[in-house]
């Protein structure tokens, strides 16, 4: 094919970023919701009442009534007593409050205080003096080990995140989100739908090694907070267990978020893809995508020519957040000798355009996110003309998600959320149009159709 060779660098979000920094460009922004929304709604007068027991240290059963301190968006306090519920005179008498704040990436626990927990108890930190850890309360065994986040978000299948607690930080937690299960609490009349999610913790040096340690497993329901906790203590045949109940409140369960994870962060997956493009790239170009690293809900994708007109490597980094799936940076070192129609930003110097030089090119241009963190069918979102995208880019448009579609490619059938976005570019045609995208749970994009102003279309597929 006739022309020259041309390199090109695509820049995204100012440009080469390393991983490090994107992770925490990507966690600072705060996920606005409705206060009686989500995993833990918390309007002025919600109320929960819980019931526990430890099998060892405290078998008489102590209730304990949780209410809102205060709240201020997405930042609030609870609080919790045993006064004035006829506990048993064995019962642990436990007054205290935690507060909590509502991120992109889940909820954070800030801060926590309370009466001291029984003397009889094993002590949780290195010295018994002045020891300011306890598990005698329903909300601590719900903050032991995993702080930040307490509840990693979108809560999506696979789910994993590491955490850490205790006042000097000594206690360490692995939290896993095992999907939906049905639970029945003496709150609700039958069933609830909850999130399973299991913890290892570990904490060492503690003089009461090892009922810091073990395996904790918590029942969120949405629109509730946390209706069930078990959490095993480490040790011998007769190790304690925790157990608390929900026994009451006026938050009623809603159904939960979609936990389909249609655009996965694994290290060490690698996607194959083949595009075209009917006026500009008639022969394949063939690309494979690594996924090298994954922190915190973000990851950076390698990529590299396999076969084509075009060589091409780069690396791509993403975040998933409560916001949605987004693109974080873009860099590509290319050359080719077809000739690319131009694209804008008119803004843009000439040399500082971008150029779309791979399968990830097409799916991130425009603006972000790419797809909701909880996508739904009917689901829409505009491009902000005040955002860093639209300087990026100049592309104005509206994503909408379709639905899930039954999608055949070269690397088999899938059932495929499918997502239409709208862009114009204004005075560049090729960077204008419309654009599909499918992407299906558990591998990510699958195929992409972007039909071009230009009147040339872009189609991409997973091969393998």
């Amino acid at each position: 094919m006739k022309g020259r060779a041309r390199s090109s660098s695509v820049r995204r979000v100012g440009g080469k970023r390393s991983f490090a920094v994107a992770l925490v460009v990507a966690s600072l922004v705060a996920a606005p919701r409705s206060l009686a929304a989500g995993w833990l709604p918390h309007p002025a007068d919600a109320t929960w009442t819980y019931q526990w027991t430890d099998s060892v240290y405290s078998t008489t059963p102590t209730t304990e009534k949780v209410t809102v301190k205060d709240t201020k968006g997405g930042t609030f306090t609870l609080a919790w007593t045993t006064v004035g519920l006829n506990n048993p005179v064995d019962a642990v008498s436990t007054t205290g409050q935690v507060s909590f704040q509502e991120t992109n990436t889940g909820l954070v626990n800030t801060d926590w205080t309370s009466n001291a927990p029984p003397t009889s108890w094993p002590v949780l930190c290195g010295t018994s003096v002045s020891c300011p850890n306890s598990l005698s309360s329903t909300y601590y065994n719900v903050i032991w080990g995993s702080r930040s986040p307490v509840l990693a978000e979108p809560l999506l299948k696979g789910t994993t995140w590491p955490g850490a607690g205790g006042a000097q930080g000594d206690v360490s937690a692995s939290s896993t989100y095992l999907g939906d299960e049905q639970v029945t609490v003496p709150a609700f009349s039958g069933p609830v739908t909850a999130a399973k999610v299991r913890s290892t913790i570990t904490q060492a040096g503690a003089l009461g090694d090892p009922y810091g340690s073990g395996t904790r497993t918590i029942w969120w329901v949405y629109g509730v907070g946390p209706v069930k906790i078990e959490f095993q203590h480490a040790g011998g045949s007769g190790a304690a267990v925790t157990t608390v109940m929900l026994q009451s409140t006026n938050q009623t369960p809603q159904p939960p978020p979609s936990d389909v994870d249609y655009f996965p962060l694994t290290k060490g997956q690698t996607l194959t893809y083949s595009w075209t493009n009917t006026k500009h790239l008639a022969q394949p170009e063939v690309e494979r995508f690594t996924t090298d690293a994954v922190a915190n809900g973000s990851a950076r994708f390698t990529v590299k020519s396999v076969s084509g007109p075009i060589k091409v490597a780069g690396t791509y980094g993403f975040s998933k957040r409560l916001d949605g799936i987004t693109n974080l940076w873009g860099t590509t070192q290319s050359a080719t000798k077809l000739k690319f129609p131009p694209l804008g930003p008119k803004s843009a110097a000439a040399a500082d355009r971008n150029h779309i030089v791979t399968p990830f090119d097409l799916m991130t241009f425009g603006f972000n996110p790419i797809i909701q963190a909880y996508a739904v069918k009917g689901a829409t979102w505009p491009a902000d003309p005040a955002s860093h995208d639209f300087a990026v880019y100049g592309v104005t448009g509206t994503t909408l998600v379709l639905g899930v579609q039954k999608v055949t490619v070269p690397a088999g059938t899938f059932q495929a959320l499918a997502v239409r976005t709208t862009l114009v570019q204004a005075g560049f045609p090729y960077g204008s149009g419309t654009r599909t995208s499918w992407f299906a749970p558990g591998r990510g994009l699958v195929k992409l159709v972007f039909a071009h102003g230009d009147h040339s279309v872009s189609t991409v597929e997973l091969t393998k």
